[in-house]
């Protein structure tokens, strides 16, 4: 067990774009990438999770492409590969040959992604509550409408990020305290953000492609997939439809599923101390 470091944040040159990263802590390296929600930050999405997973591991925390202070451009003709070739770009520029992947939505489906372009690249990974899981079999969820919607009709506003985050990634929206939608808003209005927000529907003649590609259970890569993974669902999650987990568990062949009671989409944040702890048990697992 490490003893945990002060912060470091730096900005790492990753190809055509530089990634805004926080590190803590020593040892195996675990890179948490956060959700797509409106003014999400890797250490906003991680604020519970972060000092705890550092007294076992080398915990790296990017701003993904088009969030926080990264760069903002993203290639929206294949979002999820995009991501993936940023995570892998980082681990290229940190002299990193494999780590454990920890994603939440938007940053899961990055994770996932990469696990299947590149498995010799990770070693253990964790989703929780992932996106790209049956993306097209449906309509989205009112969770997901809101936040893709967020950026339109009148445009942001801090009530959206309160409702979208009070109503839609917590079971309890009374344990949202106000710092964290105000810090989320201003996140969410910065001006090259707000022309080119990083999330959103996708339209134009590439469309029906850019969803197919966003639809990661249609990948045959899947059931092939041998990473170790735990997959983590809210059952009272309003963004990602809780039905994706066993869909996960059913198709990858080294996968767990923990489903919790009276937890939302924001897992890791709700049920901190027991996902830390089942985090660090499953992460220090044999490689």
């Amino acid at each position: 067990m490490s003893t945990v470091r002060t912060r470091e944040e730096r900005m790492v040159p990753v190809g055509r774009r530089s990634l805004f990263v926080t590190e803590a802590g020593a040892g195996r390296p675990v890179v948490l990438l956060h959700g797509g929600g409106p003014g999400a930050t890797g250490t906003s999405n991680y604020a519970r999770n972060i000092n705890a997973l550092a007294e076992h591991f080398r915990v790296i925390v990017p701003d993904l492409p088009g969030y926080g202070r990264s760069s903002k451009d993203l290639d929206q003709s294949d979002p999820f590969g995009d991501l993936a070739l940023a995570v892998r770009g980082l681990l290229d520029a940190l002299d990193i040959d494999r780590a454990h992947l920890v994603g939440n939505s938007y940053g899961g489906a990055a994770a996932l992604r990469l696990a299947l372009d590149r498995p010799d690249r990770v070693d253990r990974m964790i989703l929780m509550g992932p996106g790209g899981i049956g993306t097209t079999r449906a309509l989205p969820t009112k969770g997901l409408n809101h936040l893709l919607s967020y950026y339109g009709g009148d445009g942001p506003s801090r009530d959206k990020v309160a409702t979208f985050i009070r109503d839609y990634l917590v079971h309890d929206a009374g344990a949202v305290p106000d710092e964290l939608i105000d810090l989320r808003y201003e996140a969410s209005i910065q001006p090259d953000v707000v022309a080119s927000p990083p999330l959103r529907r996708p339209s134009g003649p590439g469309a029906p492609r850019t969803l197919w590609r966003m639809d990661l259970t249609r990948d045959r890569r899947l059931s092939r997939c041998e990473v170790p993974t735990l997959v983590v669902w809210g059952q009272d999650d309003k963004v990602n439809r809780p039905s994706g987990g066993p869909v996960l568990a059913r198709t990858m062949r080294r996968c767990d599923l923990l489903s919790l009671a009276r937890t939302g989409h924001w897992a890791q944040w709700e049920r901190a101390e027991l996902f830390n702890t089942t985090a660090v048990a499953f992460l220090e697992g044999e490689r």
